[in-house]
């Protein structure tokens, strides 16, 4: 009789408990306000990692480029988080807000921050709602505020992969014949503005306040007027002026928008009526620049009865989400630009704009493990600094 011996050998881990190994697939969960609360339930062990700040950290980087449209502030009514979502996503109303005792205007949101204007002390304010936190900044030299003659907007962002810092990019005019823009970045990392950039431009008037930048690919763009685009290069560091579609500018009665166009480049929403077209900017290889006409959105076939009494009229617009925010004579509604799925946001009432609030929210995990219940989630529990 023959016997067989086994000799041990060593068994790997089973892959939940490897930490790397579940930290690279929890990393994948959706970027919704409620996954990692939610999946804190499953056990002491992933509720422990899934509270690492590293780990959130590493969320919050990795989700950047697709962070959920949480809500928006409706500038009429304050500086107040409105909500988007639907349970368990959906935050409190006012769960961010804030006083500003000041005279203010509101120049943008982006990557969870605010940026306001004050034209009386002339500072700039970057709010941070997450965090709680506000940044006041002198505004440079060549700046001057006069509604006419030197008008200013700006906008403020994140670089790619970078949330402990932020960049403010103002724009203006110099209020001289010939006219010139002018723009100034600064760079929290270094506590400085930049250099001035300028470019000519050929309007009577300048960068109208309260139309907010859009950011697609590298570049910011502004409508500055009814029939120019101001382009700010932020790798390269230059300002130019883009004429609108010839189409455009014979026509009245239009509301254009700048927008994100498919592949990531700008676009433009032009909404006439109850009809919505989407145009999508062209450079050939020779550097000529076109303009190209994409799909028609039939709003009067997606808005609910009694909204055709008066035109929608487009007051917001979320870059990452890509979606449009129209109010009508029935409540405030958003249209996604690609899906054309459409969503009731608010009752009517009288808007002007409304500022979208897109980020990777993670709330502070609070559990009460006898009940096994998530608690806080839209009780004004805070989240992590992103």
């Amino acid at each position: 009789m023959t016997t067989t011996s086994f000799l041990p050998r060593s068994e790997a881990a089973p892959p939940l408990d490897d930490d790397d190994l579940l930290s690279e697939i929890l990393l994948r969960l959706p970027p919704q306000p409620s996954s990692l609360p939610r999946a804190s339930l499953v056990c002491r062990r992933w509720r422990s990692l899934l509270s690492d700040p590293a780990f959130r950290r590493r969320f919050r980087i990795h989700h950047r480029r697709s962070p959920p449209l949480l809500g928006f502030i409706d500038a009429n009514q304050g500086i107040t988080f409105q909500p988007a979502l639907d349970a368990p996503d959906r935050l409190p109303r006012g769960h961010f807000s804030l006083n500003l005792d000041d005279r203010y205007m509101t120049l943008g949101w982006r990557h969870g921050l605010a940026l306001f204007f004050l034209p009386i002390s002339l500072q700039v304010v970057v709010w941070d709602a997450v965090a709680g936190v506000q940044h006041r900044l002198a505004v440079p030299p060549g700046f001057g505020f006069h509604p006419l003659e030197n008008p200013i907007n700006g906008t403020v962002l994140r670089a790619a992969g970078e949330i402990d810092h932020f960049q403010v990019v103002l724009v203006s005019s110099d209020g001289k014949q010939p006219r010139r823009a002018l723009a100034r970045v600064y760079s929290s990392e270094t506590g400085v503005w930049g250099d001035s950039i300028s470019c000519p431009v050929p309007l009577v008037s300048m960068v109208h306040i309260g139309e907010p930048a859009v950011l697609a690919g590298d570049c910011i763009y502004w409508l500055v007027s009814a029939s120019n685009i101001l382009e700010f290069d932020l790798d390269r560091q230059t300002l130019a002026v883009t004429l609108l579609p010839a189409q455009l500018l014979t026509s009245s009665n239009r509301h254009v928008g700048v927008m994100r166009a498919e592949g990531g480049g700008m676009g433009l929403v032009v909404v006439s009526g109850f009809i919505a077209q989407l145009w999508k900017r062209e450079t050939d290889w020779h550097g000529v620049v076109s303009w190209i006409p994409g799909r028609t959105i039939e709003l009067d076939k997606l808005l609910p009865p009694n909204s055709e009494k008066e035109p929608p009229n487009m007051i917001g617009y979320a870059e990452e989400n890509n979606v449009a925010f129209f109010w009508t004579v029935v409540g405030v509604f958003m249209v996604h630009l690609e899906s054309w799925q459409l969503k009731k946001l608010s009752a009517t009432g009288i808007a002007y704009r409304y500022y979208p609030f897109e980020i990777v929210y993670t709330p502070a995990l609070v559990v009460d493990m006898r009940e096994r219940k998530l608690v806080g989630i839209c009780g004004g529990h805070g989240g992590d600094n992103t």
